[in-house]
């Protein structure tokens, strides 16, 4: 289904999400800050014209501006609004019915003696109704009037932007005597004859007047609230001027959460690059594919005419080459990345705000754990934190984040402080992991850093490519790889304390915990000296990759959320595998970690301490004092969860393959998210099938969980060949890798420039 104008689908279609959260049909709607609302209207002048419920609209279009300003005046008479400090310039001209004065108004703007407003408001209707008593006369009235004002409006619209406003129906049980001949027949027959006749001059035309039927939309759901049957409520007259400002807005400030009425973004000089890059690939994959279709032909067995037995090829089918395998995963990945640029940077597929209630979070997280749960099967080993056991536990955090952004719980703050919980576990597993491999293997050489660089980045690099975002904006992975690169450096400058060199000498236990303790000091002094880091991370070229908006804060902000978990998770591994060198812990199968008292004991504690952090995280007020406190406490539950999880001997022994399966993916499941499941940036949600959310969800769902796990075959199949273990092609590998950074900072420099 194509996006089609999401202007037109603004202001004329769309639906209730709960009682007050409008979704327009097909786009996102931004919803506008003061400053914001300013910094579009700078010197503008708007003019609103009509009758009292267009003086509404105007009230609430201003206090958008203004928020102190308040209602009163002459109700029956023009209102002007003023503001100075960025010469915006609102009136409301009192016009309630659409006669000849009206015409004389709008025909002043035409003929060049006074400044044309920017923006045009108007409509009328119910006045002509009620003054002459619902006559018909009335309303052939109105069409004469409306007509001869018509070529006017559309003559206007050539240089500004007119918005004609249908008149909303009404409650006709709550209006007064003197109203009563307002019925929504009359309202309806006055809508027709207004909308058959504007525009109809200039149909081929693109300078329209604009037809603001949206709004009686919503008033059919909301006017039974109305005080008085005729005027909307204030919720409601709120969210037509919000529409209002997003049908002007969103396509001088464009922002991201606001695709109604945006332009599709132009392609940049890097992604015409990729572009043809990826076609190339496609075009070198398929050559290569059919002349090796040609060869098996040709040695392809024969029927020998005397003997009639078959004759075998003297060449057996040739091996997939390097090269064929190369092109293969690029012309994938060249396809995958185009559904990516479809589905978020084209206006070819719609996109929807995210609404959040408890269902939505709550039931899909029963649901997956009951999945979870019924997927039970048996460790290949049962060691505290085992690869099944982690790759699972990967695997359900991933798909309750999932959930929570789909959702829009971040707008419920328990919620919150349990996912953020969910990120550090994330990070301690970094500092676990990694950990405890360069402590066991002792093994810093430079082909298993630059694996584990490639796998990390190698997704979200081509992303930055092709979908145009700084990698900052993926913040999670720039944060794995910084953290990945302290681990290293901690445990590979001298003198580099390995298990091997700390068994022949208690000694270097203490030095490697002097390590640490040289970390920890770091991390706390970064962490409360703001300017030090922005500095570190201001240099160019790490300021390309670390600037988000023009600044580092963001980053700043990231890093000093999970400061200390991935500290945590180092210092973990190295206990653990201190007791598990000098047999303190039992882990046969079934076997309880510890003697039976002492694992009720830490059972019980663990068990209290992570139902203590829970009702601590639900009771939070405040983000900004909970995320204060996250970086030092987050560790309980993550350490209690372990403890809950490898305490029973029965517990330990089992995993959920379910799990497992998402958690062997779940970095390409975060990353892809961004564009293929949610849309415009994470900020809103992707619509392949309109008006079947359920159905929508299960098919977007489908797809992303797909290409997901095919980027992560397509990242492993390229790490083997991109990051050889050879070192001298490792070497000419990581200059080729050099020189395509270089060239993408020239080239993003030059865009730079011409942006500016």
């Amino acid at each position: 289904f194509k996006g089609g104008d999401t202007c037109e689908y603004l202001l004329s279609s769309g639906r209730f999400l709960g009682e007050k959260v409008w979704q327009p049909h097909s786009c996102m709607m931004h919803k506008y800050k003061n400053s914001e609302a300013k910094n579009c209207l700078i010197d503008k002048h708007i003019v609103f014209i009509g009758d009292s419920r267009i003086r509404q609209l105007f009230y609430s279009f201003i206090k958008l501006i203004n928020p102190q300003v308040k209602e009163e005046g002459n109700k029956h008479g023009n209102i002007p609004f003023e503001d100075k400090s960025a010469s915006i310039k609102v009136d409301f001209l009192w016009y309630p019915e659409v006669n000849g004065s009206m015409r004389q108004r709008i025909k002043s703007w035409t003929e060049g003696s006074v400044a044309k407003p920017h923006i045009i408001v108007a409509g009328a209707a119910t006045w002509s109704i009620k003054i002459h008593n619902g006559s018909n006369e009335a309303l052939t009235q109105y069409k004469i009037n409306i007509t001869s004002i018509a070529p006017l409006l559309e003559k206007l619209a050539k240089s500004s932007d007119v918005y004609w406003v249908l008149q909303d129906p009404v409650y006709e049980d709550m209006l007064s005597e003197s109203r009563k001949m307002i019925t929504n027949e009359k309202i309806d027959a006055y809508n027709e004859a207004a909308v058959r006749i504007l525009n109809s001059s200039s149909r081929n035309s693109k300078a329209k007047v604009k037809v603001f039927s949206v709004s009686k939309l919503i008033a059919q759901e909301t006017i039974m609230k109305s005080a008085d049957g005729l005027h909307l409520p204030e919720s409601s007259r709120d969210t037509n001027a919000m529409i209002l400002m997003n049908v002007y807005c969103n396509k001088i400030m464009k922002p991201i959460d606001g695709s109604c009425c945006q332009p599709q973004p132009p392609l940049t000089l890097i992604q015409k690059l990729a572009f043809c890059f990826f076609t190339l690939s496609i075009i070198g994959y398929l050559i290569i594919n059919l002349i090796h279709r040609n060869n098996y032909r040709k040695n392809k067995s024969c029927t020998d005419l005397e003997s009639g037995e078959e004759k075998k090829p003297a060449i057996s089918t040739p091996n997939v080459s390097t090269l064929e395998m190369l092109l293969h995963s690029f012309c994938k990945l060249g396809l995958i990345m185009t559904y990516f640029y479809l589905c978020d940077r084209a206006n070819l597929f719609m996109k929807e705000n995210k609404f959040y209630t408890h269902s939505s979070f709550f039931i899909p997280i029963v649901y997956i754990l009951v999945l979870g749960v019924f997927y039970t099967e048996n460790t290949k080993e049962t060691k505290v934190l085992n690869r099944e056991q982690t790759d699972e536990w990967k695997g359900w955090m991933q798909l309750v984040i999932l959930i929570y952004h789909i959702s829009g719980a971040s707008t419920f703050l328990p919620v919150y402080m349990h996912i953020r919980v969910l990120v550090a576990a994330y990070l301690f597993q970094t500092g676990y992991g990694h950990f405890s491999y360069f402590w066991i293997k002792g093994d810093f050489g430079v082909y298993r850093v630059c694996q584990v660089l490639f796998r990390l980045n190698f997704l979200v690099v081509v992303l930055c490519v092709v979908m145009d975002r700084p990698y900052q904006f993926y913040y999670f992975v720039p944060l794995v790889t910084v953290w990945f690169m302290i681990i290293y450096a901690t445990l590979a400058i001298w003198p580099q304390i390995v298990q091997k060199k700390a068994n022949g000498n208690c000694l270097w236990h203490f030095g490697l915990l002097l390590k640490l303790i040289c970390l920890l000091t770091c991390i706390y002094f970064l962490s409360y000296s703001q300017g030090a880091f922005e500095k570190i991370f201001s240099f160019w070229p790490l300021s390309k990759c670390f600037e988000l908006n023009g600044n580092v804060y963001e980053w700043w902000f990231r890093w000093k959320l999970d400061r200390y978990v991935v500290f945590y998770g180092m210092l973990f591994a190295f206990i653990y595998l201190a007791l598990q060198k000098h047999q303190m812990i039992s882990e046969g199968k079934g076997d309880p970690l510890f003697s039976n008292r002492v694992s009720n004991v830490l059972l019980f504690i663990s068990i209290v301490s992570f139902l203590t952090y829970s009702i601590w995280a639900s009771s939070c007020k405040n983000k900004t004092e909970c995320n204060e406190l996250h970086p030092s406490v987050s560790v309980v539950q993550i350490l209690a969860f372990i403890l809950i999880r490898n305490i029973p001997g029965y517990v330990r022994s089992v995993y959920s393959s379910f799990f497992a399966w998402f958690g062997k993916i779940s970095l390409e499941l975060f990353i892809c998210q961004y564009h293929i499941w949610l849309a415009a940036d994470t900020k809103g949600i992707l619509v392949l099938i309109p008006g079947y959310p359920m159905f929508n969800v299960l098919v977007s769902t489908f797809i992303f969980v797909c290409v997901a796990h095919e980027i992560s075959q397509i990242t492993n199949d390229l790490a083997q060949i991109v990051v050889p273990k050879d070192n001298s092609t490792l070497l000419k590998r990581l200059l080729c890798i050099a020189g395509f950074f270089s060239g993408l900072l020239l080239f993003s420099a030059m865009q730079d420039q011409s942006r500016h």
